[in-house]
């Protein structure tokens, strides 16, 4: 979709469409790269850089893919620059999400909250008894 829309987005005669359409082409190739390299299979390097997105950290891709994904629609504000880059935006937002972590379930919290209260109340009897 990026890539389409990309291409759609150069057939015109404003230089920052192009500049934006250019863009989206570009990150829809480095997301091919990143997160299927079996699509790049008869570019060597494709292997290599695959391997180097594995090793980042989820908030890191989440950064990557939203700054890539927000550049073109800065450059032009268009509805296929919108559209086009609603796919990595997305992307990013669910890296950002893993890298959040798992939600937890409220009899855990619960728990955590009650050792902490019970882990307060010790502490301050422990002081108050130290003190007489």
């Amino acid at each position: 979709a990026c890539a389409c829309a990309g291409l759609w987005n150069c057939v015109t005669i404003n230089p920052l469409n192009i500049a934006a359409g250019v863009w989206m082409m570009l990150n829809a190739f480095v997301l091919f790269l990143c997160e299927a390299p079996f699509c790049c299979q008869f570019i060597e390097f494709a292997n290599a850089v695959s391997a180097r997105a594995d090793r980042l950290r989820a908030w890191q891709k989440a950064a990557f893919y939203c700054g890539m994904a927000v550049f073109p629609v800065m450059l032009s504000l268009t509805l296929t620059t919108l559209f086009g880059n609603a796919i990595a935006f997305a992307t990013g937002v669910l890296y950002g999400l893993s890298a959040l972590g798992k939600k937890g379930d409220a009899i855990s919290y619960a728990r955590i909250h009650q050792q902490q209260k019970q882990m307060d109340e010790e502490k301050l009897t422990g002081t108050l008894e130290g003190q007489a």
